[in-house]
């Protein structure tokens, strides 16, 4: 064939040689009848990409109903986005928007920018196992990168991808030889190989995964020594001790033994809800359940009476676990000893003290308790300023010991600039020095790095201080390394995804360097609303993001009624009966909303575009501005109901003022663009297990009630749902109606796209159609389940309410009965959403791996094919860096405007031949050329700004 067999990593990079390999190849190979590819349709396709993201960078308005955007937000959570190598000559960086690390060189002058490689969708955390070889997590993509590097930096490029379970999130290196990768994910995906048994109490939801590094097994995705399951919900972050022999793995959402009662076991146990029941202008409350809270002896509410005959589940709240990484294979160390309970509510990262051992855990502990929004006035309590406290828990021989970052807060005091000051929110990635004296941490929320002597953090003799603080110029630090050969600290700045190099002796930032960010500006401007505690609230210490996590949630329900508040018209709309039904649509029950509306889950942010008002019950909405009318009118106007929440600033954050309109506009256009990942349930071609599909059709055709008919006639399911809406179009679960839902209170239809997120709750003391009481049913891991309020333990007990004696025309209470809700069940668990599952799915293609990857690679082209993504391949062939856009029909497109298109065997045929590699990932609908190749969308193909000298990542910079 002519081609040279070189490593890809040991020659500097000559543009001419991917010329001559390729015209060789496709000389020898290319059929001459092969159909020429649209080359002019390829061209204005780029230009039309370029002109887009200009355009949305220059508009203030929300891009939610742009159907063209090149880039998709996830506003998935770093973990461990910066790494040292070992030698500590180069930093290595994740560029989450970019989907690529980047490598520095490090020298005594600060950083040098040495090069960048594609890896997985939304890399998250990077680990160095030597100079040459670099892990990289990859949060959407349901993988690892094995980087390869050469000597100096300059070039790399993935060996390997390791296919594991759901969102994996973080990364360490221990064991013997520290060459054990061990790899938090969830317990589930489309890769676990295991049955999730998200239908069974008492199942552990946290997964480690471990590699042996020098064997990774012949199989697609890799072969892992062993899966250690952790009896928690999904797990986030690591930690190792300095010699490798221990491995401590956090639980993420923890919880913090709180749980929900239903309304009718309120009403039932004849103990009532604590008061007032009444708001301020003595209007009755509805009818509501209660949140109670294990008190180490009695499920108690916010004022202590005890509700232990009712609560049907234990919470043992383990939230760090020790893992024995010498271990064959590696396990969690038994006994005591194996898990830590009372660490906090959310938990973000874990670091070792080198010296004495001792692990600290960044978190903040919810106080959901507790009752209410508002000032106060008429209940004599409100959750106003103080929602979340920051903490670093420390763990040692004596114990758990939870330290608050923000004691010296006086909660009922006003605001003031100097508590602000000395105020730390969210803290995220912490190093310690070498000498075990002195912990930093990156304060998320607050745009600081916060210094503590470790003595008297673990004694909590420290006293907050400004002048402990380093502010970052980028805002947000996700995370940090020291380097103290040159006295410098290294911090990754998510707000405008860059990285600061603080000096710190002076204390201060002495350099910001920039990465590049595909993210529209409106992304970048808006980011800072959800996280700023500084901004956002009376005293620094939380934010909207304290409860919605990165966008989503916190696994958790709060009961934020405001007993000042006044009684709300509902403008609806409404679902309506049926014909010949009841004339009254809420069947007796009063749809305006009262101001004390008793505990609610906290929803997520994501996927709010397309989906009408907001809150549980719609009460976010814009129906009093306009007729209600789709797709943007009215109560269907997103913009319109997220800028309703501005009130939430001052009553709920404590903030003397709003934010203004247009910091608030700002906050929605961000907002509004952040997307649900696709269901990992789901089989990866989208089709459905037969259980599935019948409850599909039960969902769909089943009339479950003489009133409404089919689930669906309340839940819409419609891929298509306003198509105007681009890539937020689709009713997934819902079009934005309320109805009655056999509550007191009137509902907005929810969607159904997250109900995998909400498994781990069993347990519930109410007859629910034909279905009675369940029996105490021991450890579980989360106290919050389904519906508005998280009372209900799993959605077989869900559908009950639709059982024949509880909904006239319901569901059979027979053996037919129980098997069309199991049915049922395993369909909501895999529900539609606007992404199909194989999005982000990717694998790599070398000569070794070539007979396991190839049915996998087949089924990503026959994705892209029935156009549920765009599929790119990323690699290098013969040491150049290379890059492909699947066009459809087995044909690739090389990142270079002289060439043609390649077939797929072709292709395949030439990176197996060349000892190359090459890396294939399926990525959201109109991001291929972006991501395959026009990184920067200025018109100019990659290759051909790489082969002329130019910057492929500056539109400035073209050849």
């Amino acid at each position: 064939m002519g081609i040279e067999l070189v490593s890809p990593l040991t020659r500097r990079f000559r543009p001419s040689a991917l010329i001559a390999v390729l015209v060789a190849e496709l000389a020898a190979c290319t059929p001459h009848d092969d159909p020429p590819p649209p080359q002019e349709e390829i061209t204005k396709a780029v230009s039309a990409a370029s002109s887009n993201t200009t355009a949305r960078a220059a508009s203030s308005s929300s891009s939610s109903s742009s159907s063209s955007s090149s880039y998709t937000l996830f506003e998935s959570g770093q973990v461990r986005p910066l790494a040292l190598s070992p030698s500590g000559k180069l930093l290595f960086a994740v560029n989450t928007p970019d989907n690529r690390l980047e490598i520095f060189k490090v020298g005594p002058e600060g950083l040098v920018h040495r090069g960048s490689v594609p890896v997985g969708l939304e890399p998250v955390a990077v680990a160095a196992r030597r100079d040459d070889e670099v892990w990289v997590v990859n949060h959407l993509s349901d993988s690892v990168s094995v980087v390869k590097l050469s000597h100096d930096g300059r070039a790399g490029v993935v060996e390997r991808t390791l296919l594991v379970g759901d969102e994996p999130r973080d990364i360490v290196f221990a064991g013997p030889r520290t060459a054990r990768a061990f790899i938090t994910t969830a317990h589930r995906g489309q890769n676990a190989p295991f049955d999730p048994q998200l239908t069974t109490p008492g199942v552990g939801r946290a997964d480690v995964w471990v590699f042996d590094a020098h064997h990774l097994g012949d199989s697609l995705g890799g072969e892992p020594l062993t899966i250690v399951t952790l009896f928690s919900d999904t797990p986030r972050a690591l930690a190792a001790t300095p010699d490798g022999s221990r491995v401590y793995a956090a639980a993420f959402h923890s919880g913090n033994r709180t749980t929900a009662l239903a309304e009718p076991v309120v009403r039932e146990a004849g103990i009532g809800i604590p008061g007032p029941n009444v708001n301020a202008a003595g209007v009755p409350a509805p009818a509501v359940g209660v949140i109670v809270k294990h008190d180490s002896q009695h499920w108690v509410d916010a004022e202590g009476r005890r509700w232990d005959d009712h609560v049907k589940l234990a919470l043992p709240d383990k939230d760090v676990f020790a893992i024995d990484a010498t271990a064959n294979p590696p396990a969690e160390v038994a006994g005591p000893a194996g898990a830590y309970t009372g660490v906090g509510t959310v938990l973000f990262n874990m670091a070792v003290n080198p010296v004495n051992g001792h692990v600290y855990v960044s978190n903040t502990e919810a106080r959901n308790d507790l009752r209410f929004e508002g000032p106060g006035t008429f209940a004599g309590t409100t959750l106003r300023g103080h929602l979340h406290e920051s903490r670093i828990t420390v763990l040692g021989p004596t114990g758990v010991a939870p330290r608050h970052l923000n004691k010296h807060i006086d909660y009922a005091a006003a605001s003031s600039e100097d508590v602000r000051d000395r105020s730390l929110a969210q803290p995220l990635g912490m190093a310690v020095t070498g000498d075990g004296t002195r912990l930093y941490v990156a304060a998320f929320g607050s745009s600081r790095i916060g210094i503590y002597d470790t003595a008297a953090l673990e004694n909590d003799s420290f006293v907050p201080s400004a002048a402990n603080q380093i502010a970052v110029s980028g805002g947000g630090p996700t995370g940090l390394v020291l380097d103290e050969v040159h006295g410098r600290m290294y911090v990754f700045t998510r707000f405008d995804n860059a990285i600061s190099v603080v000096s710190t002796g002076a204390r201060k930032e002495v350099a910001h360097l920039p990465m590049y960010n595909p993210e529209p500006a409106n992304i970048v401007e808006g980011r800072r609303f959800l996280y700023d505690a500084r901004l956002s609230s009376r005293n620094g210490e939380a934010a909207c993001g304290s409860c919605h996590v990165f966008g989503d949630f916190d696994s958790l329900a709060w009961d934020l009624g405001n007993p000042d508040g006044a009684v709300r018209n509902n403008p609806g709309p409404f679902v309506l009966p049926l014909p010949g039904g009841p004339s009254d649509p809420f069947f007796g029950v009063n749809p305006d909303f009262h101001p004390m509306k008793g505990p609610m889950v906290t929803q997520s942010l994501r996927g709010m575009a397309n989906h009408g008002p907001m809150h549980w019950r719609g009460d976010r909405t814009g129906g009093g501005a306009a007729p209600s009318a789709q797709p943007d009118g009215g109560a269907f106007d997103e913009q319109a109901a997220f800028r309703a929440f501005n009130p939430a600033f001052v009553s709920l954050l404590g903030r003397d003022a709003e934010i203004s309109p247009t910091q608030m506009q700002a906050f929605s256009d961000f907002a509004l663009q952040i997307v649900y990942p696709p269901n990992p349930i789901r089989n990866l071609d989208n089709s459905l297990t037969p259980a599935q599909q019948a409850g599909r059709d039960f969902f769909v055709g089943t009339s479950i009630s003489i009133f409404f008919g089919a689930c669906e006639a309340c839940h819409r399911l419609d891929p298509r749902g306003n198509p105007e809406a681009g890539r937020f179009a689709g009713f997934f679960g819902t079009d934005g109606r309320s109805s009655f839902a056999a509550q007191p209170q009137i509902l907005k239809v929810p969607h159904l796209r997250n109900l995998y997120q909400k498994v781990g709750m069993f347990g519930m003391d109410v007859i629910r159609g034909g279905q009675g009481r369940d029996p105490f049913l021991g450890d579980q891991i989360r106290g919050f389940g389904f519906t508005h309020d998280g009372s209900v333990p799993d959605l077989f007990r869900f559908s009950g309410d639709f059982d024949e004696n509880a909904s006239p025309g319901g569901i059979p209470i027979s053996p037919a009965g129980v098997t069309a809700k199991q049915n049922l069940e395993q369909f909501m668990l895999a529900f539609d959403s606007n992404l199909a599952p194989i999005v982000g799915q990717q694998v790599t293609l070398t000569a070794a791996s070539r007979r396991d990857v190839g049915a996998r690679i087949d089924l990503l082209m026959a994705r892209a094919d029935a156009g549920e993504c765009e599929l790119v391949a990323k690699g290098r062939i013969a040491h150049d860096e290379v890059g492909f856009l699947y066009l459809g029909g087995g044909r690739f497109r090389p990142d270079r405007q002289a060439r043609s298109a390649t077939l797929d065997r072709h292709l395949r045929h030439l990176v197996t031949g060349s000892g190359a590699e090459l890396t294939y990932t399926c990525v959201p609908a109109g991001s291929g050329i972006r991501i395959g190749i026009d990184r920067d969308l200025d018109g100019a193909l990659d290759g051909d700004e790489r082969a002329a000298g130019s910057d492929p990542a500056d539109p400035g910079s073209t050849p």
